[in-house]
C-alpha cells in the first residue's frame, strides 16, 4: 500500500470503474435531457467505491506492489 505503483493501478482501476459505470448508466436510460444526472454520478461514485475497497482489500491476497487481486507474474520474454 505504501507503493507508488499499488496508488497509481488503484486509481486507474477507479476511475475505468467510474466511466464505464457512468456508459452503462448513459446507454441504458433516457434521452440526455430528461436524465437524472444525480443518480447517474451517485450510482458511478458507489462502484467506484466499490472498486477501491476491492482493491485496498486485495493487498495481502496477491503481489503487494500492485491493486491487482491475481497474481501479476513475469511474462517471458521472446516466448
Amino acid at each position: 500500500m505504501r507503493s507508488k505503483q499499488f496508488w497509481l493501478d488503484l486509481f486507474e482501476r477507479a476511475a475505468k470503474t467510474f466511466a464505464q459505470t457512468l456508459l452503462a448508466w448513459l446507454v441504458v436510460d433516457q434521452a440526455v435531457w430528461e436524465m437524472d444526472w444525480r443518480q447517474g454520478l451517485g450510482l458511478a461514485a458507489t462502484a467506484t467505491v466499490a472498486s477501491v475497497l476491492t482493491s485496498v482489500a486485495s493487498l495481502k491476497v496477491s503481489t503487494p506492489e500492485t491493486a491487482s487481486l491475481v497474481y501479476v507474474g513475469r511474462h517471458r520474454a521472446g516466448e
